[in-house]
């Protein structure tokens, strides 16, 4: 996701005549990210984790926030622990665990009693816990954490070697699975409660929160779900099972053997939510099924919505549940009775829930609901509706110091695409932007590709539009946001469709009359690059592109990349099978890479396991070796983008500055000619 230019674009961030007062690179330490909020049994509070970036040190820094429901008063809970995460309440409300470095560096389950006194550590994991969950009587905390490596001694602990399976190519050591453990709340020995060369659902981001663990309300059983084994790629071999925690015992739920996740157990027991593609085929949207806890088949209760559901929790009266998706452009909520009725809207006004491939909203035991989002002119907050039926109000104000800034207008366009679809998309234009003249045009494309652009406040696009640009985020076919017809149609179509698809969004900005059509940019990160470099070799209409994390080549992606060999769902099968190899050659923009003319500029991490940085080395020799002017960068660090601030912001810097070299950027447009 970001890059850098040069010393002399970096200078130029900082020369004046840009309004003192509008959002760019130096304003990125003022931002807040505000995520996960709990609220507590009693329903009087929330509590919050609030991360800041911390630029000298490199990190983000996490604090617990306990905030009144009420008047909106804050009370920090945490000060000095190194990444806090995951807070949970107990059943009762007396405590508080979560997740922080514990003394061995890694993640440690840490227990606070909210009467007052200091967090205790209570687990002693060697490898770190991913995640836990507290027995409803509050007693016990079962938690889940990787295996350790076998011990080798004599001349054998110099054998290093492994066996591959269906993993990234970035992997230096077998794959070890992540199993239960049981301990008390109040700490003591861990129980082990499985084992086996099976595994809980490891989560690489960016990607949804593996799937959490589950009790049932007695405190019996937990449901979970098995991945048959820890390589990455074979992550779609997911079941819903069924642990009886005095036995040991562990049995199936509904016989399928592929893609189920995320159960969670309704409220007196008897049935359990989850999540499974509609009719089994992962091009499909996601819905939320339930089935009768003694297992069975499986129900889809939410057809009826044509969203790609990413989060499904149970109403307190069990009769429903509170389902979240993307929806146009912003995230809906909805109560989804299982009756068969029809679902309920939850109105949000302009308030967007955060939503990457998780939506990030909890329900209380009264119904009342609480949610981290944003604003399209106001950075995440935490927001609380009392009922589903509203009204939303917005309990906090971390980032007051950023939407006071002069910032541009976003706003949803909307448009008839090729091939009959309805699109969608969102546009940011310059502060000082006026009607009649013309700017020049940036595309910012989405990634997923199963993911949305939506009216929320975005840094990167108000960093952009405050340098005088007009900033288009096309939806395109394959996007999540638009039913499954929508999202469905991108199989075996990854780059024409879809490319069709941005270039009508561009056609209707132009005959807008504000389009400089000689001054055109696409830029993109992970899908979105791949559309970037598909878009560059299709239409020669562009000034300039940046190009992060792209997919260029497919067979490098079935090859190397830690999903691999479930890429070819898309594709109808292996590239080594039959005559599927045709597809993937002719999807891969680096078939066309002699038809670039535009400078790129190319980002990626070196440890990239989603999109390995292979591909941007080819597409970088591609433009290199036919005279393309061409810049590459990498960041020598693990993930499929920089995580820490300092990286980030130097992406940021990369982008404005390799823009602003071919764009010009005045803050102003230029006379629209007639």
């Amino acid at each position: 996701m970001k890059l850098t230019v040069g010393i002399a674009s970096v200078v130029f961030l900082c020369l004046p005549g840009f309004g003192a007062n509008r959002f760019d690179v130096g304003h990125l330490d003022k931002i807040r990210r505000v995520t996960d909020p709990q609220i507590s049994p009693d329903g009087k509070s929330i509590v919050i984790v609030v991360s800041r970036p911390n630029f000298a040190e490199d990190r983000y820094d996490a604090d617990l926030f306990l905030v009144d429901v009420s008047d909106g008063r804050q009370r920090t809970l945490t000060h000095d622990r190194r990444a806090v995460s995951s807070p949970r309440w107990s059943p009762s409300g007396d405590r508080l665990a979560f997740l922080a470095t514990g003394v061995n560096a890694k993640p440690q389950i840490f227990v606070m009693p909210m009467t007052g006194g200091d967090a205790v550590q209570i687990t002693k994991s060697a490898i770190g816990v991913q995640q836990f969950a507290w027995r409803p009587d509050g007693k016990m905390i079962a938690f889940a954490a990787a295996d350790e490596p076998p011990k080798k001694t004599g001349e054998e602990k110099f054998n290093d070697s492994f066996e591959v399976g269906n993993d990234d190519f970035l992997v230096k050591e077998a794959a070890l699975p992540t199993h239960l453990w049981l301990l008390p709340s109040e700490g003591g020995e861990a129980r082990r409660l499985t084992s086996g060369a099976w595994t809980l659902p490891i989560s690489h981001p960016p990607s949804s929160p593996a799937s959490p663990i589950a009790w049932s309300p007695d405190g019996r059983s937990i449901a979970f779900v098995q991945v048959e084994t820890p390589h990455s790629g074979d992550g779609d071999r997911s079941t819903l099972q069924i642990l009886d925690v005095e036995s040991g015992e562990i049995h199936g739920l509904t016989g399928r053997t592929k893609h189920e996740g995320y159960p969670i157990f309704s409220p007196d027991g008897t049935r359990i939510a989850y999540w499974f593609p509609r009719d089994g085929e992962t091009k499909n949207v996601n819905e939320a099924y339930w089935v009768p806890a003694a297992g069975g088949e499986g129900t889809n209760a939410t057809k009826g919505i044509d969203r790609n559901i990413q989060r499904a929790i149970w109403t307190p009266d069990g009769k429903s549940l509170l389902v979240g998706a993307n929806e146009g452009t912003t995230v809906g909520l909805w109560i989804q009775p299982l009756d068969g009725g029809a679902a309920r809207r939850v109105p949000l006004g302009k308030a967007c829930p955060n939503s990457t491939f998780w939506v990030d909203v909890a329900v209380g035991r009264r119904g009342e609901i609480a949610f981290a989002g944003s604003e399209p002119q106001h950075p995440a907050e935490l927001y609380y509706l009392a009922s589903a039926a509203g009204p939303v109000k917005r309990l906090t104000e971390f980032n007051q110091e950023v939407a006071a800034l002069e910032l541009g207008k976003t706003e949803t366009i909307e448009w008839e695409g090729p091939d009959g679809f309805s699109m969608d998309g969102v546009v940011t234009y310059p502060p000082d932007f006026a009607p009649g003249r013309k700017y020049p045009l940036v595309l910012y494309i989405h990634g997923g590709p199963r993911s949305a652009s939506k009216e929320v406040f975005s840094s990167r696009s108000q960093m952009l539009a405050a340098n005088g640009w007009v900033i288009f985020e096309p939806n395109y076919r394959g996007s999540d946001n638009l039913g499954n017809a929508f999202q469905a149609a991108i199989w075996n179509d990854s780059g024409d469709g879809p490319g069709r698809d941005v270039m009508s969004g561009v056609e209707l900005l132009k005959k807008r009359g504000i389009v400089d059509e000689n001054r055109m940019a696409v830029s993109g990160w992970s899908y979105g690059g791949y559309m970037t470099t598909w878009l560059l070799g299709h239409f020669p209409v562009w000034k300039v592109a940046i190009a992060g994390a792209a997919v260029t080549n497919w067979l490098d992606q079935y090859n190397l990349g830690d999903a691999n060999v479930r890429r070819g769902a898309a594709f109808g099968g292996s590239p080594y099978v039959g005559d599927h190899m045709a597809a993937y050659l002719e999807q891969s923009p680096i078939t066309y890479a002699s038809k670039i003319k535009a400078p790129t500029l190319i980002l990626s991490d070196t440890g990239d396991y989603r999109v390995p940085i292979t591909q941007s080395y080819e597409l970088y020799h591609a433009l290199k070796d036919n005279g393309v002017p061409a810049k590459f960068f990498a960041y020598p660090v693990t993930g499929h983008s920089p995580s820490d601030p300092v990286r980030l912001r130097d992406v940021d810097r990369r982008w404005v500055g390799w823009l602003r070299e071919y764009l010009g950027s005045t803050g102003a447009g230029t006379e629209a000619t007639r």
